[in-house]
């Protein structure tokens, strides 16, 4: 029997900066893997994060530490009676613990603390892992679809199989 670690989420310090920076590039390198698109992020990923913490409908954003060792990321966008929780990230070797779950839940609590009328996620149409996650986490309801067409040839690679209103769609 493995131990379960012992895991805390508190709220984010600029302490956490470099490790949280990190989780963002893990992030971004999973899309990267998922798409087969080396270019998503640029040539400095890390350089979103700090965009997202510039933003200024960032409400809070939290961290899930193990020993003090920054695991995971996840902050909370809000404008006005809704709010968005943006990113979740679990490091790699920490997943299937319940560090997502947690730092999910806390920023739903915030979000009924703050008395606001809904929360919604927005995970990349082919992250099935993170589609599962979100659903068996209570997000059943289906708000709206980004639709997009490339203008110039990428090179990318794009994968169908996704149905929604009887029609075949690609990721």
């Amino acid at each position: 029997m493995v131990d379960d670690p012992v895991f805390e989420i508190r709220e984010y310090t600029p302490d956490d900066y470099g490790a949280s920076r990190e989780l963002w590039v893990e992030l971004t390198q999973h899309h990267r893997d998922i798409y087969d698109a080396p270019a998503i992020g640029g040539d400095d990923p890390g350089s979103d994060f700090d965009e997202y913490l510039e933003m200024g409908n960032r409400a809070v954003s939290w961290v899930a530490t193990i020993g003090g060792e920054v695991i995971g990321l996840t902050g909370l966008l809000t404008d006005g009676s809704e709010a968005e929780i943006e990113p979740v990230v679990v490091a790699v070797g920490h997943r299937g613990q319940g560090v997502g779950a947690r730092l999910l839940q806390t920023a739903i609590d915030e979000c009924r603390s703050r008395r606001l009328s809904s929360v919604s996620v927005r995970p990349v149409a082919r992250n099935s892992e993170a589609l599962q996650f979100f659903h068996s986490e209570g997000f059943r309801l289906l708000g709206q679809v980004e639709l997009f067409m490339p203008l110039a040839d990428t090179n990318r690679t794009w994968v169908g199989g996704a149905t929604l209103a009887g029609r075949e769609w690609t990721t």
